[in-house]
């Protein structure tokens, strides 16, 4: 496929980006300020929780004023995604991005209205640097992956399927849960599509591969690349190995079980006279582009070249070079992928423009949510930030949040908490390491609180929905919003959550 045919959403975020970086070197120059001279200072433990990696020097005392109903937009988005294909389906899947936007104006109009520049910088500061990244790193490993295809004869067997399952929770901690997501839903479902039962399958896919396998490094899940970025060690989150493998086969000894059991309730034959053809992988240079990707993350928490303001948003320069790399990896595996491939590997736009719109609905409405969080024990969540004493307090409380919020500043805001409970007086640089080593079971309480928990919902980590919009291109039926919630993540999530809870915490 040529770069011309690629969907609006992605030529109007380019030039966005595009743009914004032009603005960058056209403006103010003051704001290359270097961010590691603003350590937290344990006497106010909720300091950085607002400077979130590419967050800003902006002082608002915003979340300390918002009240809760703020967030009713926030409360009425995820309503219209649970809802809405249930209530009116035709309805939905036409006019899914008119409903995104009106409550984003609803909650921005009277935002800006009554808060003037400071919903100003909020909302500019969750597009630039928020919404923006994510979606160009969600493109271009939904490009690249799409450009990998398997062929050749694999039938989704009990067997078949748990050794895909075990492989891409393996991959997630190494290229991204995202990555490990896009690369084998496909072939995963290609595998089983002459199953009857497949819903469950995509689930327990989400459940694994999506989120709990990016558990073990700060490349697997956004939140733990942010505590790397704020002093964690690459390798610490290797501590969480006990964990992961615990919840990891817990869940496929259940999947198993399941699927032993549709499958032989099925009676699936298969034809004597059947074709096998050889397993075999077309477009394998893009697994240098995937590399790539990989990489230009890593190198954005590894190297500091400064900062730069757009609009009063400050953001680091390897950011934009970060995202500037996004693009050109995907751009190189449109170039160099071959339209066959694509087409034979059931490639479309629609998983990814579904998204990018229904996710800027999602980040704008989540603002006063996030202020609300971010202010601590000042802002009207400081009954359960107060509440947060056990490590189990840290796991569930984090959790939870990161279910339906973003779990990046969720994360962060607890790391923060728990800082400033053991270290009140020291920075930040002297304190992580105390808190790596001396009180380790709490920062492993809200490293796996922050990364377990988004597979309880579509929204709660970012392949869930791309992943869930494949396979119901794909012809797969997929639970809805709260189907999701009530039939398997109560049922087979909170329980694993439990035991680990028991043993662990």
């Amino acid at each position: 496929m040529s770069p011309g045919k690629l969907p609006q959403i992605f030529l109007l975020l380019l030039i966005a980006f595009l743009l914004t970086v032009t603005v960058c070197y056209g403006s103010d120059q003051a704001g290359h300020a270097d961010a590691k001279s603003n350590q937290v200072q344990a006497s106010d433990p909720h300091q950085t929780a607002a400077d979130e990696h590419g967050g800003g020097h902006h002082d608002s005392n915003l979340g300390q004023t918002l009240p809760l109903w703020s967030c009713i937009p926030f409360a009425c988005m995820l309503l219209s995604i649970a809802l809405c294909p249930l209530l009116a389906p035709n309805f939905w899947h036409h006019h899914f991005g008119k409903v995104s936007f009106f409550w984003a104006l609803t909650l921005a109009v009277p935002f800006l209205d009554v808060h003037r520049g400071d919903a100003v910088y909020e909302i500019l500061h969750i597009i630039l640097a928020d919404y923006i990244p994510f979606i160009i790193l969600l493109w271009s490993l939904y490009t690249v992956s799409g450009g990998i295809l398997l062929k050749g004869s694999l039938r989704g067997t009990p067997v078949v399927n748990l050794t895909m399952l075990v492989i891409g929770t393996a991959l997630a901690s190494w290229m991204g849960t995202t990555g490990a997501a896009m690369l084998l839903i496909r072939p995963f479902l290609r595998a089983n599509d002459y199953r009857k039962n497949r819903t469950f399958m995509v689930v327990f896919f989400i459940f694994l591969v999506a989120n709990i396998g990016g558990a073990l490094t700060p490349l697997g899940d956004p939140p733990l690349f942010l505590g790397f970025l704020h002093g964690v060690t690459f390798f610490w989150t290797f501590k969480l190995f006990p964990q992961v493998l615990f919840a990891a086969v817990l869940l496929l000894v259940i999947y198993f079980g399941l699927d032993t059991y549709h499958y032989r309730k099925e009676n699936i034959q298969v034809p004597a006279d059947e074709a096998h053809e050889k397993l075999r992988l077309v477009g394998i240079r893009n697994f240098i582009f995937l590399a790539g990707v990989v990489l230009a993350v890593l190198m954005s928490g590894l190297v500091d070249w400064g900062e730069i303001s757009v609009f009063g948003v400050h953001r680091a320069v390897q950011d934009y070079a970060r995202d500037l790399l996004l693009i050109i990896m995907g751009l190189l595996s449109l170039a160099f992928t071959s339209k066959e491939i694509r087409e034979e590997n059931h490639f479309s736009w629609f998983p990814i423009v579904e998204v990018a719109y229904l996710f800027i609905g999602i980040f704008i409405t989540m603002i006063p949510c996030l202020l609300i969080l971010k202010a601590g024990p000042d802002g009207k969540l400081a009954f359960l930030i107060n509440a947060v004493k056990e490590p189990y307090h840290y796991f569930w409380i984090t959790g939870a949040l990161s279910a339906f919020l973003d779990n990046a500043p969720t994360y962060l805001t607890f790391f923060n908490t728990a800082i400033g409970s053991f270290y009140a007086g020291m920075t930040e640089a002297q304190a992580v390491p105390l808190l790596m080593t001396e009180n380790a079971i709490y920062l492993k309480a809200i490293s796996a609180g922050a990364v377990f928990f988004g597979a309880c919902s579509y929204i709660g980590n970012a392949p869930n929905f791309m992943v869930r919009s494949i396979a119901e291109e794909a012809g797969t039926p997929m639970p809805s919003f709260f189907g999701y919630i009530l039939k398997f993540s109560l049922v087979f999530l909170v329980p694993t959550f439990v035991i680990i809870t028991l043993v662990f915490y």
